[in-house]
């Protein structure tokens, strides 16, 4: 008999490949293909009708024209049917007055959900926790965050991890804890005992060897 570690899906890891999916959405068959060039943030809730998803919904469909302008595409998932998905997009629309731009996909297959390791059995063996997989633009995942059922998701803080992740890439560099756009970033340690010495006279601002901030050049 396998054990729990063996006979458990593969979990999605960070700088590798996301795992491929195709699915049906609120807009109609959606693939992880069709995002290639893109970022994207793929995010699951574990019902449609909850209180806390739809405070997550209203808050992303407010960020979604942040995400568009850094080429992020957002995509929802959830363990129901493309009906349900439509009435509550409407719902929200109704009571709210927001519109979702963006597409839902249908799992109840869970096949998706179970690829990217959305389903937690200490949760829930039928609903897709709280999970966020950044995607990059080479289909790359680059960050995954998963939060418990009863508390709801930071979606400024997402949009701030697609900036970071992004800054990063471009220029070479880390960002400190709770970076934004305009703040210094770190340049990444040396590697070598020369470099280390050359530290000092970089022209960077020089706490230790170790330790260096950089301003960024103005966009």
């Amino acid at each position: 008999m396998l054990d729990a570690v063996t006979a458990a899906p593969a979990m999605p890891r960070l700088n590798e490949p996301a795992p491929a999916f195709s699915a049906m959405t609120t807009h109609g068959p959606r693939s992880l293909a069709d995002y290639r060039g893109r970022w994207l943030v793929l995010f699951s809730h574990p019902a449609d009708f909850t209180p806390v998803c739809t405070t997550e919904f209203i808050a992303f469909a407010r960020a979604y024209p942040d995400f568009q302008a850094l080429n992020c595409d957002l995509l929802g998932l959830s363990i129901d049917s493309t009906f349900a998905h439509i009435a509550w997009v409407r719902a929200i629309k109704e009571k709210f007055g927001v519109e979702i731009p963006f597409p839902i996909i249908d799992d109840l297959s869970m096949r998706v959900a179970n690829a990217y390791g959305m389903i937690q059995p200490g949760a829930s063996d039928t609903s897709a926790v709280r999970a966020v997989f950044v995607i990059d633009d080479k289909g790359i995942l680059r960050a995954m965050l998963y939060y418990p059922m009863p508390t709801g998701r930071s979606i400024a803080e997402v949009l701030r991890l697609v900036r970071a992740l992004q800054t990063a890439d471009k220029h070479g560099v880390a960002t400190p804890e709770a970076w934004q756009p305009g703040e210094k970033v770190i340049v990444p340690p040396p590697k070598t005992v020369a470099d280390a010495e050359a530290r000092a006279s970089a022209g960077d601002e020089y706490v230790d060897w170790y330790f260096c901030r950089r301003v960024l050049p103005a966009a």
